[in-house]
């Protein structure tokens, strides 16, 4: 959800993108919510060409420029299809401290990395990314020293003023009074592709969630399904990011649940907040 699927980490800075979805009218009220539908997406390449790791943005900017179809944004590696059980939660706790309210400590281990992967994919497709204090924050914190160094000054270019302005947002990533901005990712499973006590990639499949909740809004909050791909390295006693990437799906069928009010959806995100994911 980054620029969290639309990257798709909270309301200022905690945990927390867009696809088109069937919706009912939820009783003729005129709410948004009710009646709106999005576009397609355009497709888009990673803004950054130096890591390659900010399709997090793809999905953001598609949402302020939809209008296309949708086409795979990254590739993931090729694996085989894991054991049950060895997806199967365990009960182990994923980490035993955090750091500025993002999980830190993964074990050194297989299960360690799918952890580290679930939580950093809900960081990054948070409202904290549209911050830049807080993203410069998170960025320092998940990703390898040489990867954020690289990373820092184009997401800043990319997370402009101008490019906020079109989600609904200002300068400093805030909504207008009465508004709520939506941006989560939220893990549904994760697969460790390749993995050695020194790096591994782990695919994290995941539903978002983004848009702008409120009576005026114009661009009601919808889902989208994605798999986020991440390149992990041992480094300083945690898994870092050394690279990720995005692509469309697996997507279920759209089911036929009414489409809730602007109130109800703001209401549910004050309401409820994020988990620290184990395996």
């Amino acid at each position: 959800m980054s620029l969290g699927d639309e990257q798709d980490t909270t309301t200022s800075g905690g945990y927390g993108g867009t696809g088109q979805t069937r919706t009912h009218l939820p009783g003729g009220n005129g709410d948004v919510y009710g009646g709106a539908r999005r576009g397609g997406r355009s497709s888009s390449r990673s803004l950054i060409t130096v890591v390659g790791v900010i399709v997090l943005l793809i999905a953001a900017i598609a949402f302020a420029n939809r209008g296309g179809d949708d086409s795979a944004s990254g590739s993931e590696g090729a694996g085989s299809q894991p054991e049950v059980a060895s997806t199967a939660a365990s009960g182990k706790s994923p980490v035993a401290s955090k750091a500025g309210g993002i999980p830190t400590g993964f074990a050194q281990d297989q299960q360690g990395a799918e952890s580290a992967a679930a939580n950093y994919a809900v960081t990054l497709g948070s409202t904290g990314m549209f911050n830049k204090d807080s993203r410069h924050s998170i960025v320092d914190a998940i990703y390898t020293p040489t990867a954020a160094a690289k990373l820092q000054g184009a997401m800043d270019q990319a997370y402009s003023a101008d490019f906020l302005s079109k989600l609904g947002l200002d300068a400093n990533g805030n909504a207008p009074e009465g508004s709520t901005f939506v941006s989560r990712t939220i893990p549904v499973g994760t697969k460790a592709t390749t993995f050695s006590d020194s790096s591994s990639k782990v695919a994290v499949w995941y539903m978002g969630l983004i848009g702008m909740s409120g009576a005026s809004s114009t661009d009601p909050v919808s889902s989208t399904w994605k798999t986020w791909t991440f390149d992990l390295q041992w480094v300083d006693g945690d898994w870092k990011i050394v690279t990720d990437t995005q692509k469309d799906g697996p997507a279920p069928v759209p089911g036929d649940d009414q489409a809730a009010s602007s109130d109800e959806i703001s209401k549910a995100i004050e309401e409820y907040g994020g988990f620290t994911y184990a395996r």
